[in-house]
């Protein structure tokens, strides 16, 4: 499929128009950021990798009833989406403590909580994604009480399967970040005639809320089952070296078939 206007440029990845204004090219790049981009560099392949792997893992959560922007994977550095209107949100689900979450309450790294922690952050570089909670984002206008309890059942939905697939794989799914969106194909369709409210609505027009974004090394935290290696951005991060290896590694188990194993993912 050729590309069309660049419509947007982030950290990891550029949007593309199609003819269809309803769908989108996500192509993913192989820069490398951390601590709100402070931190730059290049992961070889990383665009490959990350497109390779939120291909598979949207395919296998659209099988499981959660609904995603995806609509196939293009090439190697690229797939087709649906055009989402973005919540200005991050979700962060984290099933062992680590990052972030050990530094603000100062907990060791590794342990396990139950039940999962949910998070919502603010989107935004300049303020360092801060974390929020469910008055600030109706009090701003952000999203509606529907849509973040919709937002919330989903992620939830998004870590039970998530975890049982990477368990079969001999990973632990540590923590990970989600984005969402709103889908109009008829607001999607009219383009620049469309009428969007401060919140990022389509005004006039029904809408669903969608996942959207990835879901790779880049956006979750991944042990090797029983040594705790690394497997994930944090090896860039923290400077730890084998960068490339422990992403291909990702690729391979995401995309080979799943290990036995003797205990089960709880």
């Amino acid at each position: 499929m050729p590309y069309g206007e660049k419509l947007y440029e982030g950290k990891a990845k550029i949007l593309y128009a199609t003819e269809d204004a309803a769908l989108v090219v996500q192509y993913f790049k192989d820069d490398a950021t951390a601590f709100n981009a402070q931190k730059r560099g290049t992961i070889v392949d990383k665009g490959v990798v990350n497109n390779r792997v939120s291909s598979a893992l949207f395919t296998y959560l659209e099988g499981r009833g959660i609904s995603t922007h995806f609509v196939k994977q293009l090439d190697d550095r690229s797939m087709l989406v649906k055009r989402l209107q973005i919540v200005p949100l991050e979700v962060t689900i984290r099933n062992i403590t680590a990052g972030g979450m050990s530094r603000l309450l100062g907990i060791e790294e590794g342990m396990v909580l139950k039940p999962p922690v949910f998070e919502w952050h603010y989107k935004s570089d300049a303020l360092n994604d801060p974390l929020i909670n469910d008055d600030h984002i109706l009090a701003m206008g952000w999203a509606t009480a529907a849509e973040l309890a919709h937002i919330r059942a989903e992620s939830f939905k998004v870590n039970d399967a998530l975890k049982a697939f990477f368990f079969e794989r001999q990973i632990d799914l540590v923590d990970f970040k989600l984005e969402f969106g709103r889908w109009s194909p008829a607001g999607a369709s009219r383009g620049a005639e469309s009428r969007v409210s401060p919140s990022g609505r389509i005004e006039g027009a029904p809408q669903q809320i969608l996942l959207g974004d990835e879901i790779s090394p880049d956006t979750m935290r991944l042990w090797e089952h029983g040594t705790r290696r690394k497997l994930d951005k944090d090896r860039f991060r923290r400077d730890l070296g084998s960068v490339e290896e422990a992403y291909q590694e990702v690729l391979r188990r995401v995309i080979g078939e799943p290990q036995p194993t003797k205990a089960t993912a709880g």
